[in-house]
């Protein structure tokens, strides 16, 4: 694909004055959103990629019910195909509520899995409350000893989330109410093409149902002119008011935490994530720490990192050691040797499955989402992450990357020899993932 664009807003600037605290797994997630939806006062949101049947499952759908019989504004999506086999369930959990419940992309019709727009999905995560409290990460509502893989496990996942209170905030639930009212009309334009046809007035129903989709859309907020400059300073890790540290990422000691939300689709903000990660590795001047479940970057991210390590900064990467997804796990291996070679140092995570997607640089700068670095989440899924600019935050997600490097087994050589069995292996790789880009409706070079 083409260069990582310099110019690209993400979604919306950094903020400061947030309260942040992370969260790992389910285990501390769910009580904490069931806790939030419980005192709601005026309207919930949230988005899940996969939202299972299970007793952590169940507990979320009391409380959205119990919410919304309280007279608390409550909408629920799921993506079509991550919760693909669990939406009749859903729906019959639902029923009887006032609940409002979406499908993202829907495959429940057969002719639905032929269209190639079905390729992009929504694999966000995302809870907000009342426009002042939010949760986002890359934890799916599922329990953490369940994989949809392979069944009940032993060992927890390793996944992480972040509940944020402040103005992002408000700019998650923005988001979710955007994607609850993008799948709304793409289910109901049917009906309502049904209902034209019917009137009397056709012309005038066609301007009042454009009106309404006006008045429900949310506006979405742009960084520009002097708040793009901010977002620049801060991606490069400048004080709002004043140059530079040398430490890098430095920040004021003891000043609130700085926040930004930053996501991926397919029109204003199709590389904002990547670009977000190459700008971090690319200040980076002591350490970087990165958790991916799947890792396939592209030419901008891995010579970022080639720089980095150039540069003397320490690399460390933790992958899966238990592979949920043959394919994946080749892909990430067969970049093995290149890593290696640099000096990047690699991780295979084997107490358990590994579905995080968080890294640390310099011990200041943070970010926890649904993304991963692949083409499937830098090029053609609704992502989304937040950064977040604070040494405390850093440090808490550094301790548990730690732990988790410890528990892992260090890669010392590649498991996909370089030679002509390496380099036919990276090209299969390379070209199964040039061929679903294609069917994606994307081209050009990754």
């Amino acid at each position: 694909m083409s260069a990582v664009s310099a110019t690209e807003p993400l979604l919306a600037p950094f903020e400061g004055g947030h309260r942040v605290a992370l969260m790992r797994g389910g285990d501390e997630l769910f009580p904490a959103m069931v806790s939030a939806i419980e005192a709601a006062r005026t309207e919930v949101w949230l988005a899940a990629y996969i939202f299972n049947d299970d007793p952590s499952g169940r507990r979320v759908v009391q409380a959205l019910r119990d919410a919304a019989e309280r007279g608390v504004q409550v909408r629920l999506i799921v993506d079509g195909f991550g919760s693909n086999g669990r939406i009749a369930v859903l729906r019959r959990q639902l029923q009887g509520s006032q609940v409002g419940f979406e499908v993202f992309r829907s495959l429940e019709r057969w002719w639905a899995w032929s269209h190639p727009s079905q390729l992009r999905r929504m694999h966000q995560k995302l809870c907000a409350v009342d426009g002042h409290l939010a949760f986002v990460g890359g934890i799916n509502v599922v329990d953490d000893r369940f994989d949809v893989q392979h069944g009940w496990t032993e060992e927890p996942r390793l996944d992480f989330a972040v509940q944020v209170q402040g103005q992002v905030a408000a700019e998650v639930q923005r988001l979710i109410h955007a994607l609850w009212t993008r799948a709304h009309v793409g289910r109901g334009w049917r009906e309502e093409v049904a209902l034209l046809a019917q009137s009397p007035e056709p012309v005038q129903r066609v301007v009042q149902m454009i009106r309404d989709m006006r008045a429900n859309a949310p506006q979405m907020p742009r960084p520009v002119g002097e708040r793009r400059r901010r977002l620049r300073d801060w991606l490069r890790g400048e004080a709002p008011d004043g140059p530079q540290e040398a430490a890098g990422f430095a920040r004021v000691a003891g000043a609130p935490a700085r926040v930004a939300l930053v996501v991926r689709d397919n029109v204003t903000h199709r590389r904002a994530i990547e670009r977000a990660y190459v700008e971090a590795i690319g200040q980076a001047r002591e350490r970087i720490d990165i958790a991916c479940s799947y890792f396939y970057p592209g030419r901008a991210f891995r010579r970022a990192l080639r720089r980095a390590a150039a540069r003397g900064v320490r690399i460390r990467l933790l992958m899966q050691g238990k592979i949920d997804y043959r394919l994946a796990g080749l892909a990430a291996r067969v970049l093995y040797d290149e890593m290696l070679a640099r000096g990047v140092r690699i991780y295979e995570y084997t107490p358990a499955f590994l579905h995080a997607k968080v890294a640390v640089v310099d011990g200041q700068w943070a970010t926890v989402g649904s993304s991963n670095i692949d083409p499937l989440s830098l090029l053609l899924n609704l992502e989304a992450n937040v950064v977040v600019l604070d040494e405390a935050f850093a440090a808490s997600l550094s301790a548990q990357l730690e732990q988790a490097f410890a528990a892992s087994q260090e890669v010392t050589a590649p498991p996909v020899r370089p030679g002509l069995r390496g380099w036919l292996m990276r090209g299969f790789v390379a070209w199964v993932a040039n061929v679903y880009l294609r069917a994606a409706g994307i081209t050009g070079r990754y």
